[in-house]
């Protein structure tokens, strides 16, 4: 199984030479990481990061789950992450942090989802907080920071 980056978007600049290695040690990291006991990550063939502006989310957003407006990242079952650069930017500047770390983030909080996390309820999204930050900090500590 393999992860793959692209980005689909002019506006923000990213070191997407930082972000391939994170998304596979975030892979690899979440693959034995399963809230609900069916490692459904472990039966996707590949892994499809797309990073795209945000009026392309918020389109993607209104049209398979029919909210308006942009949001940070969106999984589809089949394996694929939407993720938008510029939500991600203004994040970042928020909790002072690079843009990289922020998809980073976003990239784990999906492969999460695909393996059976949800955030609906504050118990649930509390186990996927508390996942996120130990695969987040593997992660940091296996790759020098952007």
């Amino acid at each position: 199984m393999g992860i793959t980056v692209i980005n689909h978007q002019r506006s923000v600049r990213l070191h997407l030479p930082w972000l391939r290695p994170f998304a596979r040690v975030a892979l690899e990291q979440c693959l034995p990481c399963s809230d609900d006991a069916r490692f459904a990550l472990r039966a996707a063939p590949e892994i499809e990061v797309a990073i795209v502006s945000d009026r392309a989310i918020a389109r993607v957003h209104r049209d398979f789950m029919g909210i308006a407006g942009a949001t940070d990242v969106i999984t589809f079952a089949h394996g694929e992450l939407v993720i938008a650069a510029g939500v991600a930017r203004a994040q970042a500047r928020e909790f002072s942090h690079s843009i990289e770390e922020e998809i980073g983030l976003y990239i784990i909080h999906g492969l999460l989802h695909l393996n059976g996390f949800d955030d609906r309820t504050a118990a649930a999204r509390g186990r996927m907080e508390r996942a996120q930050a130990r695969v987040m900090k593997t992660c940091l500590k296996r790759l020098s920071r952007p």
